[in-house]
């Protein structure tokens, strides 16, 4: 009797499992489907709205733009560039200079961020340069960058490394600081090197807040090598946006804005990919838990 019925309660465990895993999954696509959807119908009604008020005239296309305008701007754009050279190679210059902002602020925040985080010497002596350097108005600093290094790349990949310096410095620096001082103590009992407690211990575990700066960092990269289009350059998407300004044309402005918030959605979605990759190992919270 006893058999037969532990034998019967293995297929009913099995299939409540089944079932369970069943209706998780289908509460993941309906929530997806829900999230879809409020996306999409958010920004059905505001550039519906946007259209109307326009059309109307309660809201001047002059000042504001027109999303139907946006978008035949937008077409011209493509096909026929710009003064400066093709929209593609505008975009692409953009691009670098960002990459190579976000790559250059990106590995130097880390470094400096995991360095004074260990070293309370360091940290007193170069803490104040380090906060009067990130007092100084970015605009001030991309106008230096230009006097001393002329209007090519090199001013906006400065400006953009600085913008995420101080970003992924600030967060790696405090994740080096919550790192658990028992599972340091611990390492170096069990004989360590220092190079293997950064290794091993040290970053992993300040990684959670090293990749949550990255999510920002690369937006600040765009706007730095913007702003240093806008304050000189000979292309770039910052120089498209400042030339349809000067010609009092919004659609050209918003276009080019358009382009630019995809760029960076692409990369926001790409720094995901990357952070599910490297926190693999991590247990979810229980807010990300809950979302499965």
């Amino acid at each position: 009797m006893s058999t037969t019925s532990t034998a019967s309660a293995v297929p009913v465990a099995d299939g409540g499992q089944a079932s369970a895993a069943a209706a998780a999954r289908r509460a993941a696509r309906r929530r997806v489907t829900l999230v879809w959807a409020g996306r999409i119908g958010l920004a059905a009604f505001v550039v519906g709205g946007w259209q109307a008020f326009t059309a109307w005239g309660l809201v001047d296309p002059f000042f504001f733009g027109q999303p139907s305008g946006i978008a035949r701007r937008l077409v011209d754009l493509f096909r026929n560039g710009t003064e400066f050279g093709s929209f593609y190679a505008n975009i692409w210059t953009t691009i670098q200079e960002a990459l190579a902002g976000f790559a250059v602020g990106a590995v130097t925040g880390v470094v400096f961020g995991v360095a004074l985080g260990q070293s309370r010497y360091l940290s007193d002596v170069l803490g104040p340069y380090i906060k009067m350097v990130n007092a100084i108005p970015r605009i001030v600093l991309g106008s230096i960058f230009i006097v001393a290094f002329g209007i090519g790349v090199t001013p906006k990949i400065l400006l953009a490394a600085v913008l995420v310096f101080f970003i992924v410095f600030f967060n790696a620096f405090q994740g080096v600081r919550e790192v658990d001082r028992n599972i340091l103590a611990n390492a170096r009992v069990l004989g360590a090197s220092q190079l293997q407690i950064i290794r091993h211990v040290i970053v992993p575990s300040a990684l959670t807040w090293i990749i949550a700066s990255l999510h920002s960092a690369f937006g600040f990269a765009i706007v730095g090598a913007l702003v240093g289009e806008v304050l000189g350059a000979q292309s770039g998407l910052g120089l498209v946006i400042k030339t349809a300004q000067n010609n009092f044309d919004p659609n050209g402005v918003f276009a080019t804005m358009l382009v630019i918030a995809v760029i960076v959605l692409g990369a926001e979605w790409l720094i995901g990919k990357l952070e599910h990759r490297l926190l693999s190992w991590r247990p979810p919270a229980p807010t990300e838990a809950n979302s499965l």
